[in-house]
């Protein structure tokens, strides 16, 4: 896999931890399965107008260039959202003498609010099961006092896969 969501050098990417790596290639498959939808797509409308006689109108190329810009914009909010969890991997690397920070066995008080509800957020969406995953958040009583008022807003957002 050609990995060119990121520009990493050859000493930034040996750098990665294996969590990071995951990441990175996580959003490379993000971005290549984009990439490949919006040439299915653009196919498919070529073959529409071809089928009509339309092939050589100014829609196509205005399509194309619809669809490219959502590509490259698609690809810009997964770009960033790796940059983002990059950096933030990067804190979660740190820890104290209980070890490497981690919710719930250590969590992290030096995080932000915002960082701590990502933190919890991704501790829970690892629960395949919607309802099993809502039910042990809404046991968590460690939860409530390290997410404070953002509590309520991760119970809301894990009942709503239920």
């Amino acid at each position: 896999m050609t990995i060119d969501i990121i520009d990493l050098t050859d000493e930034q990417f040996a750098n990665l931890n294996a969590v990071q790596l995951a990441m990175v290639r996580a959003a490379q498959t993000k971005k290549n399965e984009l990439i490949a939808e919006a040439e299915r797509t653009t196919q498919e409308l070529f073959n529409m107008l071809l089928a009509n006689n339309t092939a050589r109108s100014t829609m196509y190329q205005a399509e194309q260039q619809r669809i490219a810009a959502e590509v490259k914009s698609g690809t810009e909010v997964i770009r960033q959202d790796l940059l983002y969890q990059l950096a933030y991997e990067g804190l979660q690397s740190e820890g104290n003498e209980n070890g490497p920070y981690r919710y719930p066995e250590n969590p992290n008080p030096n995080l932000s609010p915002s960082q701590r509800f990502i933190a919890v957020r991704n501790y829970y969406m690892k629960v395949e099961d919607p309802d099993a995953r809502l039910q042990a958040y809404a046991m968590d009583t460690l939860a409530r006092s390290y997410l404070g008022e953002f509590y309520q807003t991760l119970y809301d957002l894990l009942a709503s896969y239920c």
